[in-house]
């Protein structure tokens, strides 16, 4: 890795919405972090480097679209990488609008860096909504996938 690497590094962290970051490659590990305006640390989340991304934005803390007889939770992109829809660039879908879902099952990928991130159902449903195309970029926070669970908000 290249010091001009390093900085291009340094310079999206500066700019992105995420407030802690860690990277290791071989021999060089790099920690990033911010405060919030006023001055105090942020409670840092890492990002795993291999195999399935567990991220409490993959849970929202208020549903997305509220009726009386159900509730849309986004899928939200806990990095800022590149979606893809399949695992393989002519491979199935992991999901599409309209079908069932199960509770840990993945529904994209989310590349960063070379790493393939495999982004999870945080519940069961149904995909009401695929809000990214397959090879655009995303942003951190971003919603990905919008799962209708069929519970109203009551229950």
């Amino acid at each position: 890795m290249t010091i001009k690497e390093i900085q291009q590094i340094i310079k999206e962290f500066e700019t992105s919405n995420l407030t802690s970051m860690e990277l290791e490659f071989d021999d060089i590990k790099i920690k990033l972090t911010k405060n919030d305006p006023n001055g105090q640390p942020i409670q840092s989340h890492s990002l795993q480097s291999q195999g399935t991304v567990s991220h409490p934005l993959n849970v929202p803390s208020q549903p997305i679209q509220e009726s009386s007889s159900h509730i849309c939770i986004p899928i939200k992109s806990p990095l800022v990488g590149t979606y893809y829809a399949s695992s393989t660039p002519n491979g199935d879908p992991f999901v599409s609008v309209g079908q069932p879902v199960k509770k840990g099952e993945t529904v994209c990928i989310v590349e960063a860096m070379k790493i393939m991130n495999e982004i999870t159902c945080p519940v069961s449903g149904i995909v009401e909504r695929i809000d990214v195309k397959n090879g655009q970029v995303v942003g951190y926070d971003q919603v990905l996938i919008t799962i209708h669970t069929g519970e109203s908000r009551g229950e």
